[in-house]
């Protein structure tokens, strides 16, 4: 199932809304499903009609997870960790699909990592591996832009992985997603930079889960990113950065400069 979060106003403004994709059609939503569920009103709105949003905003945290493809920790000359490395974004980062990545005045030097992102549906702490599967929401689509000279300057990710735009995520969330056959390709104004498949991720998406869960309480919205493929590369003003997932779609956002 594909839930979108969405607004009627092409222009973003408005209360958003919710939907489930019936082919072309959204069927409206009653609310937020993470906390309302799946009830639906009597109302079908065409897609073409409506901007899309960040399918969620995290009430709590993004948790992003570095070096967790072995090819982008060697293009980087890292080892990987044996444990997921862990990072925060604030939510103040996160943008919807078709939203611009601004290139801050700070940095010289902005990166796209194109990601796979996990939802969190419920409260959870110290989750097992084996029930992972039952406090994830759904999937979307991530894309944990970087400073690279900032987060080699600072030492620490805080700052070169959070500014304002730094997060999108979209178009949807696919509630069930078979991550033994579907991958992720990013391309930049149209030539692909990074193809993987999910198979090749050092810690799995339950792994991930267990591990956030045994540091920090999950949240329904958090978000986890996954790590992210080789193949970065460095963003400029004018830009088109698409990332796609079969099973989800694709997030495409333009880069401007401050």
């Amino acid at each position: 199932m594909k839930i979108a979060r969405f607004s009627l106003n092409t222009a973003g403004s408005g209360d958003p809304r919710y939907g489930i994709l019936d082919g072309t059609d959204l069927v409206v939503l009653a609310g937020d499903p993470l906390f309302s569920g799946f009830d639906t009103r009597d109302e079908r709105v065409p897609i073409t009609e409506v901007r899309l949003l960040a399918p969620v905003i995290p009430r709590s945290k993004v948790i992003a997870i570095g070096r967790n493809y072995r090819a982008h920790a060697a293009e980087f000359g890292n080892e990987v960790p044996d444990e997921p490395m862990m990072f925060l974004k604030p939510n103040t980062s996160v943008i919807g699909p078709g939203d611009a990545i601004v290139l801050p005045k700070q940095s010289t030097h902005v990166d796209f990592e194109g990601e796979l992102a996990v939802v969190i549906g419920s409260v959870a702490r110290n989750v097992p591996v084996s029930d992972a599967a039952s406090v994830i929401f759904g999937y979307t689509i991530a894309n944990d832009v970087s400073a690279r000279d900032l987060q080699k300057r600072d030492g620490q990710w805080g700052r070169a992985k959070g500014f304002d735009t730094f997060c999108p995520l979209g178009p949807i969330i696919q509630t069930e997603l078979d991550l033994a056959t579907e991958s992720l390709e990013s391309r930049l104004n149209g030539d692909t930079r990074q193809s993987a498949p999910f198979t090749d991720l050092v810690h799995s998406v339950p792994a991930l889960v267990a591990f956030a869960s045994s540091v920090f309480t999950l949240l329904p919205g958090d978000v986890i990113l996954t790590g992210t493929p080789a193949g970065v590369g460095q963003l400029a003003d004018g830009d088109t950065i698409e990332i796609s997932v079969p099973g989800i779609g694709t997030l495409r956002n333009p880069v401007r400069a401050a």
